[in-house]
């Protein structure tokens, strides 16, 4: 267990601070995230008493926040995710093609998210699945899981997808599977032009049905001739789609998902200094070779970047599309599997025996720190708050 400072330690150091300074400025899902990182794992949401049934050790558990946005309360809902995952892997090489918001376009994401993040990733899977299915390129009905990040290793806005594809497809009339070219998926220039086109026209189409809203220096794209304009601008510029080297294999394609499905704007892992004044973590420059380096903020500012990434409620992050979506997904990998001739979902790669004996009995969290043993509940604590916190419900 890291021993550093954590983004909960920032909160309960500096927010109410932040919140006096910018009170106004905060909208209630902000609130909300602030509220429940402070509280995660505090006597505040109750917990239980637990004793190792070895040496007897007696320890507090407090309850976790849940909240989507919290460090600490991803790894449960990871695990569980990926369990599913596996089952649905077939043995094929899978792709992985990131899709980019240019600047312009990430300032009105900003201000519009439920609307922008779901054009987005409506564009970017229609934008994979047409070249898909286009005879030029592959011929084929494809599937992919596509997953919204919205932040830079320097926690600046940068929305983008991540989606990960399988290197094939059914085709047209699902009697055979056809794979790509080796090491190649789809043309990135021909998805770039076609992302941008179906993007643009979607953003459009959602600003005549007045479904944007423009604020502060935004506010003149309201204006029907501004908003045009800064659409014809953005048909002039390159669109970045990113298609990144194809997996080694199933086992590395859950590893990577593990990685990125459930990720937050920062890991606590990552910070490595806290003070009354400043927050330091680490990030890596990519514009100068992935070089990891130390950033220094403030601590209003810190949170006021970690606060751009919250997600409006309800809104999944998360999504399947093609032969994957949740609609057909069982029937359409049980055909997917026939005709790759692989009937039996792949499985997880067997442990060494190293890690088999360090999995053995129970998880590392639920061990004695002491002496090994298996820890079990003795009392239950109760929460000292008066009610349920509503971000208990926050969505997955």
């Amino acid at each position: 267990m890291s021993s550093g400072p954590e983004v909960a330690d920032v909160f309960r150091r500096h927010a109410d601070a932040y919140r006096r300074a910018r009170d106004g400025h905060l909208g209630r899902v902000e609130r909300r995230v602030m509220r429940a990182i402070e509280l995660c794992r505090t006597a505040e949401l109750g917990g239980h008493t637990e004793a190792c049934l070895d040496c007897g050790l007696i320890r507090c558990a407090y309850n976790s926040c849940r909240n989507r946005h919290c460090p600490k309360c991803q790894g449960q809902a990871r695990a569980e995710w990926l369990a599913t995952r596996q089952a649905e892997l077939l043995p094929v090489p899978y792709f992985h093609v990131v899709f980019t918001l240019p600047a312009p376009v990430a300032e009105i994401a900003f201000q519009n998210k439920k609307v922008v993040y779901a054009i987005l990733f409506r564009a970017a899977a229609e934008t994979l699945r047409r070249i898909g299915a286009d005879p030029k390129h592959l011929g084929a009905e494809i599937g992919l899981v596509a997953v919204l990040h919205s932040w830079g290793q320097n926690l600046h806005y940068h929305p983008h997808v991540h989606c990960v594809v399988p290197g094939g497809g059914l085709s047209p009339d699902g009697t055979r599977w056809i794979g790509c070219r080796a090491g190649f998926f789809l043309p990135v220039r021909v998805l770039s032009r076609l992302f941008r086109r179906l993007f643009l026209d979607a953003l459009r189409a959602a600003f005549e049905a007045g479904e944007l809203g423009f604020f502060d220096e935004l506010v003149g794209l309201a204006r029907s001739a501004a908003f045009k304009d800064r659409l014809r601008a953005l048909r002039r510029i390159e669109w970045v789609v990113y298609a990144k080297r194809p997996f080694g294999g199933p086992a590395q394609v859950l590893a990577y998902l593990g990685r990125y499905t459930h990720r937050v704007a920062i890991a606590n892992s990552r910070l490595v200094e806290m003070t009354d004044t400043d927050v330091a973590f680490r990030w890596k420059d990519y514009r100068h070779g992935g070089k990891t380096k130390v950033m220094t903020l403030a601590a209003h500012e810190f949170i006021r970047r970690f606060l751009l990434h919250t997600l409006p409620d309800g809104f999944h992050r998360i999504r399947h599309f093609g032969f994957l979506a949740n609609g057909h997904r069982a029937a359409k990998l049980a055909l997917c599997r026939k005709l790759l001739d692989a009937p039996v979902a792949i499985s997880a790669p067997e442990p060494t025996n190293a890690s088999a004996d360090r999995t053995a009995g129970p998880p590392a969290w639920s061990r004695c720190p002491c002496c090994g043993g298996a820890f079990v509940v003795v009392s239950i604590l109760s929460a000292t708050l008066s009610r349920q916190p509503a971000f208990w419900n926050d969505s997955s």
